[in-house]
């Protein structure tokens, strides 16, 4: 049975169950492959898309973006363990993902997981799998995802968010490449390279006790730093065109075009949201857009690069408090899979809630 699934997952297979199936694991794992496809389907039409003045679907002609183009191309050559560090919304997962398809390993798996999106309860069993008996619910023998993505890419998204217990075993794994599974006596062989990323400042975390410094040591061999957009000046109006343009034929209105005060305030707006953030407002300003051309008004800017009619913080707690529910919405009041989707962990998600007066109704 084991041998029949990892085959599957070998040949293209997200993920396996076995009867009796674990409620919230299922919903954990679908999250997650939902998460990974939609990841690896804006990937493929932005490297369509963004062949003229793009690498490998990430787009950029400013300096640090070119940067980060070449630093990609060396690591793609290595085995080495990297470390991906910028901002919320920079793009990190898009470049873990870029490295793992220039590489030896881009016809195995790319596995990736949220360190701060799954339960604790759920994470180890997640990571390294367990036997069966292991406890209350293991009824079956189920391998980890470092397990699955043998051969390929374990991508470990908010690095900073891992239980201390489980950076220990993090750090067994990555020195000797082997794994136990919980409930498990035999040590398993592994061939999997490891790509983290966080937005949180590690060397705090360190000092803080929140963060082992010698599995940050292990993680940074090489470290790759994204610039945020108010950096990359270059990029911006190139982005939003690329986005409009995506939008725009997914809504049926090809012929929209944004206007010279909508670039002009595209480039003066300091953009704390980063792509992530310009994706959304572009997405926004199609689907509300009634015109032929979008305005800053539509993108919720104004000329000056101000928000329009709000000041700064009104208006980003607008535009975080509209994403928040429409994560909530489509995921039936839950945190953990909105938040996954959102790429925050589930404190900050919390966080935002609070902050922006958001009922907690929302479940876990």
């Amino acid at each position: 049975e084991k041998e029949n699934a990892l085959r599957a997952i070998g040949e293209g297979a997200y993920d396996f169950f076995c009867k009796p199936v674990n409620i919230d694991e299922l919903k954990v794992v679908v999250g997650r492959a939902l998460h990974v496809g939609r990841i690896e389907r804006e990937y493929d039409a932005m490297r369509q898309q963004f062949n003229a003045e793009g690498f490998e679907g990430m787009l950029g002609k400013s300096t640090p973006m070119q940067q980060v183009f070449t630093s990609v191309r060396k690591l793609a050559a290595s085995e080495a363990p990297i470390l991906i560090l910028g901002e919320s919304g920079t793009g990190k997962e898009v470049v873990a993902l870029t490295v793992h398809r220039r590489s030896r390993r881009a016809d195995g798996p790319f596995v990736a997981i949220n360190c701060g999106a799954i339960p604790e309860t759920l994470i180890e069993s997640e990571l390294f799998g367990h036997e069966k008996g292991a406890f209350t619910g293991a009824h079956v023998q189920r391998p980890g995802r470092i397990e699955t993505a043998s051969g390929g890419t374990l991508f470990l998204d908010e690095i900073g968010e891992l239980p201390l217990l489980l950076q220990v075993k993090l750090l067994r794994f990555l020195q000797d490449q082997q794994i136990e599974r919980i409930g498990g006596r035999k040590p398993i062989q592994v061939d999997t390279r490891v790509i983290a990323a966080t937005n949180v400042d590690l060397q705090k975390a360190m000092q803080g006790g929140r963060f082992r410094e010698d599995l940050f040591y292990r993680l940074a061999v090489v470290v790759l730093n994204l610039p945020p957009l108010r950096e990359r000046e270059d990029d911006v109006v190139l982005l939003a065109e690329a986005f409009l343009k995506r939008f725009a034929a997914a809504e049926g209105k090809r012929k929209l075009k944004l206007t010279k005060e909508a670039f002009t305030a595209l480039q003066k707006y300091s953009w704390p949201g980063n792509v992530r953030e310009l994706e959304n407002r572009v997405k926004r300003a199609v689907v509300m857009c009634d015109e032929a051309r979008v305005t800053a008004e539509d993108l919720g800017l104004s000329a000056t690069g101000d928000v329009a009619s709000l000041n700064l913080r009104a208006a980003r707690d607008q535009l975080e408090r509209e994403m928040l529910m429409k994560a909530l919405r489509r995921h039936g009041g839950k945190i953990s899979p909105a938040a996954a989707e959102l790429g925050i962990s589930r404190p900050t998600f919390y966080e935002m809630m609070e902050k922006l007066g958001i009922e907690k109704e929302a479940k876990e």
